[in-house]
């Protein structure tokens, strides 16, 4: 399904983050083997990156991270964050924001893929895809469910709801 709207090598980058919240409002999971596999069978794929916010202590999280790398992705993180803010609950919150370190991989891998599939819906990707596809000259394509994919990237991009994919890629 996601061949006819890609050319030439493929490169992939996933916002953990956001996958998270939307497999939420799904009610079901994707399985990151089936999605690599289907991607595999659809298109020329060069690389798959998977940025995510990290919990030392998640003993569960990092034996799926180990997974995802022995498999192939090539795993960005960083350490999980507590931000203390006395207007929440318990004094503060956990945060891990990679956005940064995913545009400067798709920035630096570019020579590599004439296609980039960005694995998010955060409208703060949007001036990164602008530049990938004006200066670049790079093809973009969005996939993300419809609570979590924002207008700007609709707008931007070639959006692909996960809707379509759950019969290839659902655990």
């Amino acid at each position: 399904m996601i061949k006819q709207f890609t050319k030439g090598k493929v490169s992939v980058f996933i916002d953990a983050s956001n996958i998270y919240f939307s497999q939420r409002k799904l009610k079901w999971q994707i399985d990151f083997r089936k999605f690599l596999d289907y991607l595999k069978q659809q298109v020329e794929l060069q690389e798959i990156y998977y940025y995510t916010a990290r919990d030392l202590s998640f003993t569960e999280q990092t034996k799926f991270l180990n997974f995802l790398e022995m498999i192939g992705y090539k795993i960005r993180s960083k350490k999980v964050k507590f931000i203390k803010d006395q207007k929440k609950d318990k004094g503060g919150f956990y945060k891990g924001n990679l956005d940064v370190e995913l545009t400067i991989d798709v920035l630096e891998t570019k020579d590599k893929y004439d296609t980039l599939i960005l694995v998010s819906g955060d409208s703060d990707f949007e001036p990164l895809l602008q530049l990938m596809k004006m200066k670049y000259r790079k093809r973009c394509l969005v996939m993300a469910t419809k609570y979590s994919v924002s207008i700007e990237l609709i707008k931007c991009a070639k959006y692909i709801n996960f809707l379509k994919l759950k019969k290839y890629i659902k655990k």
